[in-house]
């Protein structure tokens, strides 16, 4: 069993009495009263059975000497003006701010000894105000900084072009094959690994002198800070340019649009200034998400844990029974989920789609349609034994209060769907549950191309032919997600308005004095330590800005795009308007999202018939907020990192052009060089699964338009951004009348939950709301000492083992079409919630179609 006593707890636990022990060394007092690195949890928890690295004792003199040169006034102070940043912050532990309350109204009200509660004050003084007040950011970043470490190398360089080549090659090229294979961020940096290593032991130590500062290709050990250097880099750019993905396909290939002056001039200009776009605005936002404590990033400490595993040697130590160190703990994990990945994946398929209920009756329509994890809600105790499904809201990384919310719409919403289907409210339950497919009134496949007459909609053949009809579980998506937009705008208004103002202020203060350093407000321990560096001026970001506006107006002018200015303006500025809630709800709570639908219904809207130009707004559109979230969440992995902001705006730039020429190569290889790229029967499956989509979407909302759909079919839906409006006011009203019980309720999120349909469903939540509850909840609270040492690596090494078995499935087996058919492959897809047999509640009407009559649609 484990010892209660040597566990970590919670953090309010992280200042014990450490002179009860009067038979202790002196050493061991010190160990024993400042030991925060028991676990690399860096919390000031009792450890009597372990020993500190080194480079861990760094830090614990550092917060050592604090300890014992904080006075309880400086104590006090820092700790009230942790109560008023962090009072409502649904990140800081809350039994760490009932404690801290405690401590502030004195000794007699915190009820010990006299010196129990100065050491308390101090400790709990000495975390907040001189390192970090979340145990998740201790446990991978720590309070010091050696400035003379080497991170501009040659070597950081040379690594992330090559693997930003390679990666970004590999993701445009398979991203056309069903299924799409690509090297995900977690395999690059593994790889950057040995190749660090590699060229340390083969470059020569050639450099030169330039103002007293030596330059050279080899200038010592792969460190640290050039492995997160060269993470950043690669990050940025290896999940392909969006444009790349559908424009330029959907564009020049003749069975979509076929455009002929797509050259390659226009796709420079377009990939250039859509991808740059983003990164301008990257930089304005830096004062709301990535100076502030509270702006947490959960999503981005998985990449520095991984990288801390690799490179930050550890010596043997006890935690909570464990020893094995992190680095050990990953090859560990990474080799027994390779393993296993195989099972799921290509052995023992039942272990992926776990839709055991249906098994018992695989022809019972009702049966299938709940709990079905293919094509009904999946509503199932138990859905997967594959980490491939269940880490899809990452649940060893997302705060648990989040996936709970979220789990929270996803659950209410297959209530919604199940009632509009079982009523058959708007025709849904003539069609399947949850598809994500357009069906005609006939409940057939959408052919949008039986509408078209040279790419413009002819109204004739609209109306002999039927307007686009969505399924219950589409129209609880879309209608969450007009719903969630004005949401989520109030909601973080109505929460940040301060901030978000004086951010505003300090903006253009900052703009007016541009030598006044952008962290003299923040007097965090990280910006005390970033403003060492130069920090990189907003007028650069700005620059790029307006370079990017000038490529983009000169790609839609001078090309017959069908696109006018004011429209791109207009969804710059939509994107302007959500840049602040998009950054902020992910920077807090790990939950991203995009603009397309609402850029697609403002497309759809201002320019009805016209699919090219909803197409180049979307690519914007989707693309600036995307761009600019991915770049600021990789330049908080800097400031956690402490690589210096300079760098990383010259590697984001330089690995983003790189990306961009390779992305436009490669496609434009594929479709002048692979035979019937994106037709069904392509021989090696290169069908364009996502341009075919991306296609359709044109059609739909550029062609057709949204005023078809949603004034005359599905009017409901417009409603939705009313009631998502009206949603904000009363959470807003009950967090701050009943904060006890609504501190951790976030409506923002709970609607965001309701999106996961057509055609996921409650089977990919469930079991990371199991898993995210295990580690995230139970084990932290619990155990935090070993959560904070293994949890981010062990979420980590499951990913680098599946995505290297994928690989490795991928070209054995899968590629060649060697299939195992048998049973525990097969029964996942038997019966109704395989596909085969009946797919609709009710039959078609005697006179063969549903909905409005032909001539009459809308």
């Amino acid at each position: 069993m484990i010892d209660s006593e040597e566990s970590s707890t919670t953090s309010s636990k992280a200042s014990k009495e450490v002179y009860e022990d009067h038979s202790t060394t002196d050493d061991e007092k010190d160990a024993q009263a400042f030991d925060f690195k028991s676990s690399k949890a860096k919390g000031l928890d009792l450890l009597s059975n372990s020993s500190l690295h080194h480079e861990y004792q760094q830090d614990l003199e550092l917060l050592k000497s604090k300890l014992e040169t904080l006075t309880t006034d400086e104590a006090i102070d820092i700790l009230k003006k942790a109560i008023i940043e962090h009072e409502e912050d649904t990140n800081f532990p809350i039994e760490v701010m009932e404690k801290i309350k405690k401590l502030i109204r004195g000794p007699d009200f915190y009820g010990n000894s006299y010196e129990k509660y100065e050491y308390d004050l101090k400790a709990e003084a000495c975390l907040i105000g001189y390192f970090s007040p979340y145990p998740e950011v201790r446990s991978v970043t720590d309070p010091i900084d050696d400035e003379d470490v080497p991170v501009e190398t040659f070597r950081v360089y040379f690594l992330a072009v090559i693997w930003t080549i390679i990666g970004s090659g590999i993701f445009q090229f398979f991203s056309t094959r069903q299924p799409s294979i690509y090297l995900s961020s977690t395999v690059i940096q593994l790889f950057l690994y040995p190749c660090g290593k590699f060229l340390e032991m083969v470059l020569p130590d050639w450099g030169f002198m330039i103002k007293g500062t030596r330059y050279t290709l080899n200038p010592g050990p792969w460190n640290f800070k050039e492995q997160m250097a060269a993470t950043i880099m690669i990050n940025v750019a290896v999940g392909g340019a969006y444009v790349a993905l559908y424009n330029i396909i959907v564009q020049r290939l003749e069975i979509f649009y076929g455009n002929k002056w797509a050259t390659l001039g226009y796709q420079f200009l377009l990939i250039i200034s859509s991808q740059f776009f983003g990164f301008g605005f990257a930089g304005v936002l830096r004062r709301w998400v990535i100076y502030p404590v509270k702006a947490v990033w959960p999503s981005v400490l998985p990449s520095i844990a991984l990288s801390r595993a690799l490179l930050k040697e550890q010596k043997r130590e006890n935690i909570n029974g464990w020893t094995i160190s992190q680095y050990w703990f990953f090859i560990v994990v990474c080799s027994a989920s390779f393993v296993y990945f195989w099972f799921p994946n290509y052995l023992f398929q039942a272990l992926s789609t776990f839709n055991w209920m249906t098994w018992i009756a695989p022809n019972n329509f009702l049966l299938a349609m709940v709990t079905g994890s293919n094509f009904g809600l999946g509503v199932n105790p138990w859905t997967t034994f594959d980490w491939n499904i269940a880490r899809k809201f990452s649940p060893l990384v997302t705060p648990f209060y989040s996936l709970a919310n979220q789990f929270i719409g996803n659950f209410i919403s297959a209530f919604f769907i199940l009632g509009m289907y079982l009523t058959n409210y708007k025709w849904t339950a003539y069609l399947p549950l949850n598809t994500n497919a357009l069906k005609t009134n006939r409940n057939e496949n959408y052919q949008v191309s039986k509408i078209l007459t040279d790419g413009v909609l002819d109204e004739k053949k609209y109306q002999s032919y039927s307007p686009p009809f969505y399924s219950a579980g589409d129209l609880v998506l879309y209608g969450s997600s007009f719903a969630f937009y004005p949401l989520s705008m109030l909601w973080i208004l109505l929460n940040e308005w301060r901030s978000i103002f004086g951010s505003f202020r300090d903006f253009y203060n900052d703009l007016r004095h541009s030598k006044r350093s952008p962290y003299a407000k923040f007097n965090d321990p990280y910006s005390r330590m970033m403003s060492k560096y130069d920090e990189v001026p907003d007028w650069w970001f700005l620059a790029i800005l307006a370079v990017s506006f000038v490529l983009s107006v000169v790609c839609i002018t001078q090309y017959p795009t069908g696109t006018p200015i004011w429209g791109l303006i207009v969804i710059i500025l939509l994107n302007a308007a959500f840049l602040i809630p998009i950054t902020l709800i992910h920077a807090v709570t790990g939950f991203g999202f995009g603009l397309n639908i609402l850029c697609e219904l403002v497309a759809g809207y201002a320019f009805p018939g016209n699919g090219s130009a909803l197409m180049i707004l979307k690519a914007y559109g989707f693309n600036i907020d995307g761009q600019a979230d991915s770049y600021i969440s990789d330049q908080k992995i800097a400031h956690y990192s402490k690589i210096p902001p300079r760098v990383v705006f010259r590697g984001q730039m330089l690995t983003t052009l790189v990306q961009c020429i390779v992305s436009i190569a490669v496609v434009n290889w594929q479709i002048d060089n692979v035979s019937d790229l994106c037709h069904m029967n392509q021989k090696q499956r290169f069908t364009c699964p996502g341009a075919r989509t991306y296609y359709s979407a044109s059609i739909t909302w550029g062609v057709i338009g949204p005023k078809r759909m949603f004034n005359g079919l599905y009017p409901i839906l417009q409603w939705c951004f009313l009631i998502g409006a009206a949603v904000a006011l009363p959470f807003w009203f009950a967090r701050k009348r009943w904060p006890k019980y609504f501190r951790l309720i976030n409506p923002a999120l709970i609607v965001g939950g309701m999106w996961n349909w057509a055609p996921y469903n409650l089977s990919y939540m469930t079991p990371g709301f199991y898993l995210s509850f295990i580690f995230m909840y139970y084990i932290k609270s619990r155990y935090l000492a070993w959560w904070e040492k293994y949890n981010y690596v062990l979420s980590s090494a499951m990913d680098a083992g599946v995505a290297f078995c994928a690989v490795v499935i991928f070209f054995t087996v899968q590629y060649t079409g060697r299939h195992l058919n048998w049973w525990g492959n097969d029964v996942p897809y038997t019966g109704i919630d395989g596909g085969n047999g009946r797919q609709n509640l009710l039959d078609l009407p005697e006179k063969g179609y549903f909905g409005p009559d032909p001539g009459q649609y809308p």
